[in-house]
């Protein structure tokens, strides 16, 4: 089991040096080093003060380190959406994504078809246009963009997107981020 190596870790996705962490936790710099570098092993008590500097828990800490992370997500694991409306078509691509905050998904518009209207939320929205072209309504305004282009914006705003061709389909990988 490698402490250290998993502080260093979470102390890093948290953007904090060693000195913030080490004031956070009312102990060393050094010591925070010599943890990290598996010099030392921390007491229970000065892991508790770490971890809560990291906004963490022992609980947490300690069963997320034996979770082997997953990698790879087959088509067979995707979850149809099935409230879309008619012409559409959605999968989302990974399970468990929570610590992510991200939701990735396939969307395929069938002609003349659109999403249902989002409105405002909090995060972002980000998509690529695998095959066709689509609409990106904005409030009030039209975004056009076709295969092999893709697509940005923040969702404070009421969004959907359509496929006016009167043939061909279009497919969009969408990502919904928190």
């Amino acid at each position: 089991m490698n402490i250290g190596k998993k502080v260093k870790s979470l102390r890093i996705m948290q953007n904090m040096t060693q000195e913030e962490l080490a004031v956070r936790s009312d102990l060393t710099r050094g010591f925070i080093s010599q943890i990290e570098r598996n010099l030392t092993s921390p007491t229970i008590e000065n892991l508790e003060l770490i971890l809560r500097a990291l906004g963490t828990d022992l609980v947490e800490f300690f069963s997320s380190m034996n979770e082997k992370e997953k990698v790879v997500y087959t088509k067979e694991e995707r979850i149809p959406i099935y409230d879309t409306p008619e012409g559409i078509k959605e999968e989302l691509l990974m399970t468990a994504t929570d610590p992510k905050k991200i939701e990735p998904s396939l969307i395929e518009l069938n002609p003349i078809s659109s999403t249902e209207v989002e409105n405002y939320h909090e995060g972002y929205e980000f998509g690529y246009v695998i095959e066709g072209k689509i609409i990106i309504n904005l409030d009030e305004h039209k975004y056009h963009a076709k295969k092999g282009e893709c697509f940005f914006f923040t969702s404070n705003k009421k969004h959907f997107i359509e496929n006016n061709s009167k043939k061909n389909n279009a497919q969009i990988l969408w990502i919904e981020i928190f």
